[in-house]
């Protein structure tokens, strides 16, 4: 029991379940949008269940395809898929049950869900891969978490609106905006090992200003959401709050790159958190 436990820990070590914060607000958003407000337990459950397999899946498969990469740096080599704890084919094996909990899910929900469910994990699964040969790395890890309210909205309605577009827009270049400013932690080691970060490709002043410009195309298509969405004052609240928010964290990063972690899993997770706080609240007061 004592062994199942400890390889329990390790598998989440392996994922960091806890960070699954950043995409579960926004998957719920777009599902109370699309329902007009409280879409049932089923699509609840069905929602987180989908939010973490597929997340699940896309960390297995970065850390099983980053193993050679996390062995030679420094602030990775003590990660579960490095330094022994778990074995190539029981990562793999934990690839796979998400992958098939996922297409489940999707099959239990509708036609639309279970039909683009492997395209969805197909994308999942090329951000590990991309930063070998392109710097555009950082946009598909946006891509990735930006699927996330899609996914959403099809849930619930099985349909794409325009307003769920501009709401993946702006989670697209939210992520790719705060993986800029996170991997300026490895700049000098992606320059030694000749990865397409941007960092190591035009240098920390050149991604300082890449983030700030994604992170207000972020805002801008969230304010783009609430407007296209037909939504009230709590979401417009929310998505100029955003922008409070991101430039706090640009700010955090600019003058104490040691801040980089604080600013990366601490002010992002609360963003989520509080942009659905204030959707609900948009929806209750309608």
């Amino acid at each position: 029991m004592q062994k199942l436990i400890q390889k329990a820990k390790d598998f989440n070590e392996l994922v960091m379940f806890e960070h699954s914060i950043f995409s579960l607000p926004f998957i719920f958003i777009a599902m109370i949008v699309a329902a007009n407000g409280w879409f049932g337990f089923w699509l609840f459950i069905m929602g987180i269940l989908a939010a973490l397999s597929a997340r699940n899946f896309a960390m297995g498969v970065n850390r099983y395809a980053d193993s050679d990469i996390d062995a030679k740096n420094p602030r990775t080599a003590n990660r579960p898929n490095v330094d022994g704890r778990l074995d190539a084919t029981s990562i793999l094996f934990f690839i796979l049950i998400n992958a098939l909990v996922f297409i489940a899910v999707a099959y239990m929900i509708n036609p639309l869900a279970f039909s683009l469910s492997v395209p969805i994990l197909i994308v999942l699964a090329s951000y590990s891969y991309f930063k070998r040969f392109s710097s555009l790395a950082h946009v598909i890890l946006g891509l990735a978490l930006g699927l996330a309210p899609i996914a959403g909205v099809i849930a619930v309605s099985a349909t794409i609106p325009l307003w769920s577009v501009l709401l993946s827009l702006g989670v697209i270049f939210w992520v790719a905006g705060f993986d800029l400013l996170y991997s300026l932690q490895d700049i000098d080691f992606d320059k030694d090992n000749d990865l397409y970060s941007i960092p190591s490709r035009y240098g920390a002043e050149a991604t300082l200003f890449i983030s700030a410009f994604f992170h207000a195309l972020a805002v801008l298509f969230w304010l783009l959401f609430v407007w296209a969405a037909g939504l009230g004052i709590f979401a417009y609240i929310a998505a100029v709050g955003s922008g409070f928010v991101l430039y706090y964290e640009q700010m955090l990063v600019r003058k104490d790159f040691t801040k980089i972690d604080r600013a990366f899993f601490t002010v992002n997770g609360y963003l989520g958190i509080v942009f659905l706080l204030l959707i609900i609240i948009d929806r209750m007061v309608l």
